[in-house]
């Protein structure tokens, strides 16, 4: 693995650890859904398709089945991202920040060249972020939204008190949101912004000096 460029686009490991699985059942008063978000539901058949996509993958490479296991919370993961680039969204919108496909193809190129090209780079996504070759540039966008929002915000992110800048910002835009997840799946920290107990160092996607973290999956 080329672990020295793993701060390339450090949302490849950040997206794998998820959330601690939760049984609780409760009364599901979304039938069909794994979350609402702002009144916008976020389908089960969503995050199952997601997770087949990198089943799929993961199966057909040769350490298929060490890959699978270890990712064994996909789906709290999976619902995550998708939560937050929801809030994420939200944020940026407010401040007026947005983003082109410029941008999103720009950056997913460069991290492609670093990693020793567009089929390493998938590779390394898929082993360190759960990530399918569709899911990239879902991945990267988030990453640069997110860096563009901490600008727009004059967030030094390279700080504790830049990245509590924007948590605080993204704090405030879930809890105006409202944010209601099926209880199999956990409940949403409005003040950590991310699922649970769901161990997701968002921040070290706009932080290159945060140290690294292996997925760990309980």
């Amino acid at each position: 693995m080329h672990r020295r460029r793993r701060t390339a686009l450090s949302v490849s490991v950040a997206l794998l650890a998820a959330a601690p699985l939760l049984t609780a059942c409760g009364n599901d008063a979304h039938p069909g859904a794994a979350a609402v978000v702002g009144g916008e539901r976020i389908e089960v058949s969503a995050i199952q398709a997601q997770v087949r996509e990198v089943r799929d993958a993961q199966e057909s490479t040769p350490d298929g089945a060490q890959l699978v296991k270890s990712t064994g919370q996909l789906s709290q993961a999976k619902l995550n991202s998708m939560i937050f680039d929801r809030v994420l969204q939200e944020a940026a919108d407010e401040a007026g920040v947005r983003i082109t496909r410029k941008e999103i193809q720009t950056t997913r190129e460069q991290a492609a060249a670093q990693s020793g090209g567009e089929k390493q780079f998938a590779a390394m996504l898929l082993q360190q972020g759960a990530l399918s070759a569709g899911q990239i540039d879902s991945a990267i966008r988030r990453e640069v939204l997110l860096n563009k929002l901490a600008q727009a915000l004059g967030a030094n992110t390279m700080t504790p008190e830049g990245q509590q800048v924007v948590l605080a910002d993204l704090t405030k835009t879930s809890e105006k949101l409202g944010i209601d997840v099926n209880p199999r799946y956990g409940s949403w920290d409005y003040k950590q912004v991310r699922l649970g107990e769901a161990k997701l160092p968002w921040i070290t996607q706009v932080t290159q000096q945060a140290p690294e973290q292996e997925p760990s999956d309980a």
